[in-house]
């Protein structure tokens, strides 16, 4: 978790925009006010208030002047371990309340830390907003005395099953180490990875954790920023009230940046387990946070890669076709900076001939220099991403405690506007010479296990500690032990959890609907907050109609009409939307095909012309369908070694077999893809028609706006609707069966657990998914609490019901340490066994307040006004559906939850999944006392 926003930067003097700070603190913005008032309390915590109105929720981030830059080598990955300890218990609210409350308050929380900080944050309903100053400040101030044995024992679990998920399990996943040994030196902060090791996550000790609090959990070492529905003066009373005793902490001395220099060129390569394609990264030393070269250094990034016409693109991707894409950025943190290019090559690729290509790349850079139209291109995209950087207020929130905790000003937005607008051709070229040019840099080659021959020549092998998957660990049994002793730390205030204030129902957005005369229907939301605007032309269809055999052609369609049109090659497409800082994005999903777009409302009517031109006048270029099939071929392959890919995969096609679509991947398989052409892509163009579709819009427009806007559509596409037949579905899976699948070395085991329930135009539909909360709805579940907080044994395990016109399954989901993997088969089954019996009245109304609740904040974004939108137009819901789902939830009894329970959640008519470590597992899931099925990697049986 680095810099949240160095990309949501604005174009405040191109656009003509005046941008001052008053002396109440406040930058304005055309359409658009961040408002903030900054003040700190005795203790020296700094506070910044942001008084929002547009929703009745308030998001608080509280941010740490502490991450993994302040530990030691032996003890790596503290800080990242020690946010997971906070969200344990404090002296003031009760034992695994914290991840547990919030939740069912309506409300979502989270934590991050990176290498220079630590952020806590909640986004609650209104009236929960004195409960969440209690909890937050709570952790902040009042937890070490909590602290158990037992609790630090779970924790470690639970953080080392992260590491295993996220960097163990998972391709190039050791990447990051290899880099940060070997660019910066032992003594440097950054010489090792956020999340550290797993001997030295194992050997903390308690005096570890408390040594580590009293340093740095002090609150002059923090910012505290408060955003949404709240009243300035009554918000500064409680926060001196919840967190005006926090103790200041001992003062931390800040760390001067330290960017590096190599003396050499550093090339490593690593064979890794789970990679099917070659990956070649390079990493240029640069600088750290805010200094003005930064700046440069971002534009540069999106100079060399991030179009068509880019250099390293044309080089690398279009001219050698050695990959589907190439990335090239600039990463700074709070010490030192990286400027990264990064390639996953094509199967079989000589990574030697991408540096080449890349070396190429930087020389046509050279020679041609900076064009003013690529300079004004990249800044009117930025433009863009600062309005939607804060369109919501947790957005906001972090924006302003970023800019706070690690540059003293919750208002640098303004001038990392300013100093992005000032950077000209010159400032491009003056940091690539100074930074890229014939520098030292670290190249790296990781490739698949046994294929050598790809890295770079004369490399180096790369040194990882890499943990041993071992049948029964005794020691990684841990539980919740008892609760810690303690003399509770005084207070003048009565630290007791307050009550709610009064409940905020959502109330649903009015909504507007129209009709174009090709039978187009035009639904929209208006919300003038921010001046942008958010659409999609949905077309149903979408996987279902590609060919038997040949799924996939929807998926290369998509792309396809993105890449140019009849009138417009590629490169000047995409600089044509780039002008007005739009994106635009063609996707397929299982039932239909989008074009989907953000913009500033002021490019509306420019947008939209693109956009029809893209959907009536493809290019049809044989060209670019075969640098997309290609680039499909490596997505597919990359697919196969990803665990959890391999689980989806093999889930859905036991649940509905290969001759049905939802069966195969939208993006299909590597057989369904290879003989597409591009008269696949014709036939499915010919069935897009207006007649059925729908345009869904929100935002800064009103009714008549959009639709003189977007009427000339009626006038040029006039398609006739195909029909859209439904295939069989032939399911694979045998009810109360254990399927295996054999990932070699695996850290964990990839857990799916479901079968097909229900349609979402089903009656049940709404009230399966409330009485689904308890067991795996997010943290507070039963799933989540056993599993990860009770037992260690995952990072995450959740539950829920797929939505689509089709029947489509119920599902459990979870990725647990090896080791784990019967006794977490075992809490699932009983779990879900007994979930009917165990579902009492407490049960029931927990449901309905946590739903309630929930709403208030789940419909605040501009796509989550959409999201309402589309279920309107596609389920034909009622306008005010929302509220109408309020009151059926309220309705519900404990009967009919147990009802809905027993009629769809039968334990026994379930399929089991797992993907993982055959050799010290299959044979412990076999003691589950289910039949066991063993399937190769594409979900076919495996003949003994």
């Amino acid at each position: 978790m680095r810099k949240f926003y160095f990309f949501l930067i604005s174009v405040f003097l191109l656009s003509g925009v005046s941008v001052g700070q008053s002396s109440e603190a406040t930058q304005q913005i055309p359409e658009f006010k961040l408002n903030y008032e900054k003040f700190t309390l005795e203790n020296g915590l700094e506070v910044i208030l942001h008084e929002d109105h547009s929703d009745p929720i308030v998001a608080v981030a509280t941010m740490m002047h502490v991450g993994s830059n302040r530990e030691k080598p032996g003890k790596t990955g503290f800080a990242h371990f020690f946010e997971h300890m906070s969200f344990n218990d404090s002296e003031n609210v009760p034992v695994g309340a914290n991840r547990k409350m919030i939740p069912e308050w309506g409300g979502s929380r989270n934590g991050g830390t990176w290498s220079d900080g630590t952020v806590y944050y909640e986004v609650v309903p209104k009236d929960a907003f004195e409960k969440i100053l209690w909890i937050d400040s709570d952790r902040f101030g009042y937890m070490i005395n909590t602290v158990t044995q037992a609790a630090l024992d779970r924790e470690k679990q639970v953080v080392k099953n992260e590491k295993r998920q996220r960097v163990d399990n998972a391709p190039y996943g050791y990447t990051d180490e290899i880099i940060r040994k070997n660019l910066y030196p032992k003594d440097h902060p950054y010489n090792w990875t956020v999340i550290g090791q797993l001997p030295d996550l194992q050997s903390a000790t308690l005096e570890d954790v408390k040594e580590f609090y009293k340093q740095y959990y002090g609150a002059a070492n923090a910012s505290l920023v408060i955003a949404g529905d709240i009243q300035i003066e009554e918000t500064k009373k409680l926060v001196r009230q919840w967190f005006g005793e926090i103790p200041s902490g001992p003062e931390v001395e800040p760390i001067e940046a330290m960017p590096v220099e190599l003396e050499t060129t550093k090339n490593l390569y690593f064979e890794d387990n789970f990679a099917k394609l070659p990956e070649l990264r390079m990493i240029y030393p640069t600088v750290e946070d805010y200094n003005e070269d930064m700046y440069a250094l971002q534009i540069l990034g999106q100079l060399l890669s991030g179009s068509k016409k880019s250099p390293l693109y044309q080089t690398v991707v279009e001219e050698s076709k050695f990959a589907p894409r190439i990335s090239t950025y600039q990463s700074s943190s709070e010490l030192a900076g990286e400027f990264v290019v990064r390639v996953r090559a094509n199967a079989g690729i000589d990574l030697d001939s991408v540096h080449i290509a890349i070396q190429n790349g930087f020389t046509r850079f050279e020679k041609a220099g900076v064009s003013e139209d690529d300079l004004k291109r990249i800044k009117a995209e930025l433009e863009t991403r600062l309005y939607q950087g804060v369109s919501t207020v947790l957005n906001k929130a972090f924006q302003l405690v970023q800019d706070n905790e690690f540059n003293g000003d919750p208002g640098y937005l303004t001038k990392t506007a300013e100093l992005t607008n000032k950077v000209t051709s010159e400032d491009v070229m003056r940091v690539y010479n100074k930074y890229i040019k014939d520098q030292h840099y670290i190249m790296t080659s990781v490739v698949p296990k046994g294929i050598i021959d790809l890295a770079i020549e004369n490399s180096e092998e790369a040194e990882v500690w890499i943990e041993e998957v071992k049948k029964d660990v005794a020691s990684e049994e841990v539980s919740q032990g008892k609760e810690a002793v303690y003399d509770k730390t005084p207070s003048k205030y009565d630290r007791s959890e307050p009550d709610f204030g009064d409940l905020p129902l959502f109330k649903s957005p009015e909504i507007w609907t129209a009709e174009l005369k090709n039978g187009m229907q035009v639904f929209g939301i208006d919300n003038n907050e921010i001046p942008l605007v958010q659409f999609d032309i949905t077309i149903p269809g979408g996987q279902r109609l590609d060919p038997v055999g040949k799924e996939g052609v929807s998926y290369l369609l998509s792309d396809l009409m993105l890449q140019g049109t009849a009138n417009k090659t590629p490169a000047e497409l995409e600089e044509a939307l780039g002008l007005l800082g739009a994106n635009v994005y063609i996707s397929t999903g299982n039932e239909g095909f989008s074009i989907s777009g953000t913009c500033l409302s002021k490019n509306f009517e420019g947008t939209m012309k693109l956009v029809e031109e893209i959907l009536m006048e493809p290019r049809w270029d044989v060209t670019e369908l075969s640098r997309l099939k290609q680039a499909l071929e490596t997505n597919l392959k990359d697919r196969e070694a990803n665990p959890q890919a391999i689980a989806s995969t093999a889930f859905y096609k036991l649940l509905y077999g290969d001759s049905h679509s939802f069966g195969v991947p939208v993006n299909g398989t590597l057989k369904t893809t290879a003989d597409i052409n591009m008269e696949d892509l014709r036939s499915y163009y010919d069935k897009l028609s207006p007649e059925n579709a729908k345009f869904h819009i929100a935002g800064a427009m009103d009714q008549k706006q959009v639709l003189d806007v977007i009427s000339t559509m009626a006038d040029d596409w006039a398609t006739e609707a195909p029909v859209i037949s439904t295939s069989e579905i032939s399911a694979e899976g045998e009810p109360g069966t254990l399927y295996f699948i054999d990932v070699p070395d695996a850290k964990q085991s990839v857990i799916m657990i479901g079968k097909l329930v229900l349609t979402e135009n089903d009656e049940d539909a709404s009230k399966l998914n409330f009485a689904n909360e308890i067991l795996g709805g997010g943290s507070s579940g039963k799933l989540f609490q056993t599993l990860r907080i009770e037992k260690g044994y995952t990072y995450g395990a959740y539950s829920g019901i797929s939505k689509n016109e089709t029947i489509s399954p119920f599902y459990i989901s979870t990725s647990v340490r090896a080791n784990a993997t019967l006794p977490s088969l075992k809490i699932i089954e009983e779990m879900v066994t007994n979930y009917s019996n165990d579902f009492g009245p407490a049960e029931v109304e927990l449901t309905q307040n946590k739903l309630l609740k929930e709403n208030t904040r789940s419909y605040e974004s501009l796509g989550a006004k959409l999201g309402i939108l589309r279920d309107i137009s596609k389920y034909n819901k009622s306008e005010d559906f929302i509220e109408s789902q309020q009151e059926e939830l309220m309705n519900m009894t404990e009967k009919d939850f147990k009802s809905v329970i027993t009629e769809y959640l039968n334990e026994k008519e379930m399929i089991y999944l797992v993907v993982g470590d055959k050799a010290t597992q299959l044979e412990e899931v076999k003691k589950l006392g289910k039949p066991v099925i063993e399937l190769d990697i594409y979900a076919n049986k495996i003949t003994q």
